[in-house]
């Protein structure tokens, strides 16, 4: 894989072999937890209003699961396999809540190749403290071509406020 930190570069199927792993980590900032939920519509008030979780089972806010499982989908696409993966299926199973300045770090394990260029993913996401928040396994389409490719230039986003 590309170590620049300006290209993505994919491991195409017949580079990937069982065992093999990568990671890849993220930070949930205010700022991505109030942007996850405008982009998902997930409103639920344990993920926005200090208040209301306050009073929930977790004393305080917490983020989205599926902000959890799109780390794992980022981490197929852009480091392992990388560049023209088809993601196919996901199971997760969310251990423990993950929350504000919480640290995540995606780890993925081949576990087996599949005919048609499958292969399936043992995933696991920890939190800075090293404990699981999310585990399962996922299933793709591992590209069959070499790309190295330029990282795509995202626009600004601010957020203005709520209501």
């Amino acid at each position: 894989m590309s170590d620049t930190l300006d290209t993505l570069e994919n491991l195409t199927y017949d580079e990937l072999h069982e065992g093999d792993t990568a990671t890849f980590t993220r930070s949930l900032s205010e700022n991505e937890l109030v942007l996850f939920a405008a982009v998902s519509g997930d409103v639920n008030p344990v993920h926005l209003d200090p208040e209301f979780a306050a009073c929930s089972m977790f004393g305080e806010r917490i983020a989205h699961g599926m902000w959890s499982g799109s780390l794992i989908s980022a981490a197929l696409a852009t480091v392992m396999p990388g560049p023209g993966t088809i993601y196919l299926d996901q199971s997760l199973s969310f251990k423990r809540p993950v929350k504000l300045d919480d640290t995540l770090t995606v780890s993925l394990t081949v576990l087996r190749k599949e005919p048609k260029n499958r292969v399936i993913f043992q995933c696991a996401v920890t939190n800075q403290n090293n404990q699981k928040v999310v585990t399962g396994e996922a299933k793709v389409i591992a590209p069959t071509e070499k790309v190295i490719l330029y990282k795509p230039t995202l626009p600004k986003i601010t957020i203005e406020g709520c209501g």
